[in-house]
């Protein structure tokens, strides 16, 4: 007698995917505010007037029916200059996280397994990280000089630290597992151990940190562009329009009112997404968090 029964089939990685994400309604909804966010970002420039064109004679109209979102000192549409910041933003929050992640999965990786390098990286980490990051980013600034890509640069000396900690506290606890034993004892080489054991079951926590340090970025570049240290003034980037907005906060809130708002939202959603991705990750340590 022959017993046959189905066997059911692994999903597929989409169908992986779309089942997370039902089952995790918070991140489908910071997946789909970010998403717009991005897509305000890449058709601003082509369907909305050039936000640095100066028009004096409508200067400081409040908003209405032909601006929107009124206009500034200078007669510039705050409507185009919102919606452009939300570029500069997204770019530099998205260039931090890729060279912080970077950057910092290499020295976690190196510090957390390779034990004589630990002391010695890790120190130097730790005297990076005693100086506030703001701080630290000012002064990187003031040698470099305003531009975009120097304030990438600075934010992720700042970032790298941080990044480098959570990675090498995770590999500190892997290194220890019965499976990479095994791999040392079957004469595995310390690359293809890190990347085929190591990296992966690090992946989690890392992708968490990754959405802070994306959230932290957009902060950070628009403290610098609003103390003038950041982005050329030439650059419609949140930090500039505040700063700018400064004098005439009373006679013309709109100025201040909108990059604020989109600032608060946008920072607001990459965090909430953080913690969704969190506890969905990890919903022992979500509990805990509760308690």
């Amino acid at each position: 007698m022959t017993v046959t029964g189905s066997v059911a089939k692994a999903p597929s990685p989409l169908q992986a995917v779309r089942g997370f994400l039902r089952t995790n309604p918070t991140i489908l909804a910071g997946l789909a505010v970010l998403a717009a966010f991005t897509l305000v970002a890449l058709i601003a420039p082509y369907i909305l007037p050039d936000p640095v064109r100066v028009n004096p004679i409508q200067r400081l109209r409040p908003p209405g029916v032909e601006h929107w979102f009124g206009t500034d000192q200078l007669g510039r549409s705050t409507l185009s200059r919102t919606l452009n910041g939300t570029r500069i933003s997204l770019t530099i929050g998205a260039l931090v996280t890729v060279l912080t992640v970077g950057f910092g999965l290499f020295i976690g990786l190196v510090a957390g397994f390779v034990r004589w390098l630990d002391g010695t990286v890790m120190r130097v980490m730790d005297g990076l990280m005693a100086i506030p990051g703001i701080l630290l980013a000012i002064a990187l600034m003031s040698l470099f000089g305003s531009s975009v890509q120097n304030v990438v640069i600075a934010i992720s000396i700042a970032e790298i630290p941080r990044m480098a900690r959570v990675v090498r506290s995770s590999v500190l606890v892997l290194r220890e597992q019965t499976y990479v034993e095994a791999a040392i004892t079957n004469g595995t080489g310390l690359p293809r151990m890190l990347v085929r054991h190591i990296l992966p079951n690090a992946a989690a926590p890392v992708i968490v940190q990754a959405t802070y340090v994306f959230a932290s970025a957009m902060i950070v570049e628009s403290i610098l562009s609003f103390l003038g240290a950041g982005t050329p003034p030439t650059i419609p980037s949140w930090g500039n329009m505040l700063a700018e907005a400064r004098p005439f906060m009373q006679r013309a809130p709109w100025m201040i009112a909108f990059p604020g708002v989109a600032l608060a939202l946008l920072v607001l959603t990459v965090n909430v997404l953080g913690d969704a991705l969190r506890d969905a990750i990890d919903p022992r340590l979500a509990r805990k968090l509760r308690v």
